[in-house]
């Protein structure tokens, strides 16, 4: 039975109140600033960055930040609170995309948090000729809605069930992007079962372990390496994340 099809369980009521890692995380990413800065310059390429489920721009400031640094055109979501696919929310994405694709002549990369990662999944199957790439962190792609500790959260803040995927935003969830794609997933994730998260090896698309919380992904010392990483891929010649030397300590086998 393939990872899209498992029944998984949430996280542990443990691993959820270790969530409260995010906040020492932050402090990590904060102290990490000066190792960081020797992450890979970008090519000034324009990136997307889709914040999680209530979350908003806000949230995904430091590592907006921290690309910005690194030499790329980064934007938020611009739609304040992530309240799920509520009316007109599909819509304003796709037409940020084409307004960053359009503005500099390039295609756009998509990072997404939580949820977040979710939606920029779906955009690049829906318009593959525009985006560069799909990076996700923390999202629960691979696994019905019930194997995360935010479903019922995600149907009050949105009004629709969490188990209704839009035939018309891009298809099935599990699905893979036809675009270089990188899912970024930590085994003491409190929020969705690591699991679910991992994507189906392939000539362009991986899965890179990290040691951290789900609410601090988006600032942990490790993804945000990663990120720039991946990102700074010269387009169109994409190649799986080297875990080789000093990695290797970092960076778990994600298939061990």
């Amino acid at each position: 039975m393939s990872v899209a099809t498992q029944t998984l369980s949430p996280p542990s009521r443990t691993l959820m109140f270790l969530e409260g890692r995010a906040i020492s995380e932050l402090g990590a990413f904060l102290g990490a600033l000066p190792l960081l800065s020797l992450a890979p310059r970008g090519d000034g390429h324009p990136v997307l960055v889709l914040p999680g489920l209530v979350a908003s721009d806000t949230s995904t400031r430091p590592l907006r930040s921290f690309l910005k640094s690194r030499g790329y055109a980064v934007s938020g979501w611009r739609q304040g609170r992530n309240l799920g696919l509520r009316h007109g929310v599909q819509n304003a994405m796709v037409d940020l995309v084409h307004e960053l694709n359009d503005t500099h002549g390039r295609k756009v990369s998509l990072v997404g948090w939580s949820l977040g990662g979710l939606y920029a999944r779906q955009l690049a199957k829906m318009m593959p000729e525009r985006v560069r790439s799909v990076i996700t962190l923390g999202s629960p792609f691979a696994a019905g809605p019930k194997a995360t500790n935010a479903w019922r959260v995600y149907e009050m803040a949105s009004g629709r069930r969490a188990d209704e995927e839009d035939a018309r935003f891009g298809g099935a969830l599990s699905g893979t992007p036809p675009v270089p794609t990188t899912a970024i997933f930590s085994r003491t994730d409190g929020i969705c079962a690591w699991q679910g998260c991992m994507e189906k090896t392939s000539a362009t698309s991986e899965s890179i372990e990290v040691e951290s919380s789900h609410c601090g992904m988006g600032h942990h010392p490790a993804v945000v390496y990663a990120v720039a990483d991946r990102l700074a891929q010269a387009e169109g010649e994409w190649s799986p994340f080297d875990r080789s030397g000093w990695r290797s300590v970092v960076y778990p086998d994600p298939h061990r």
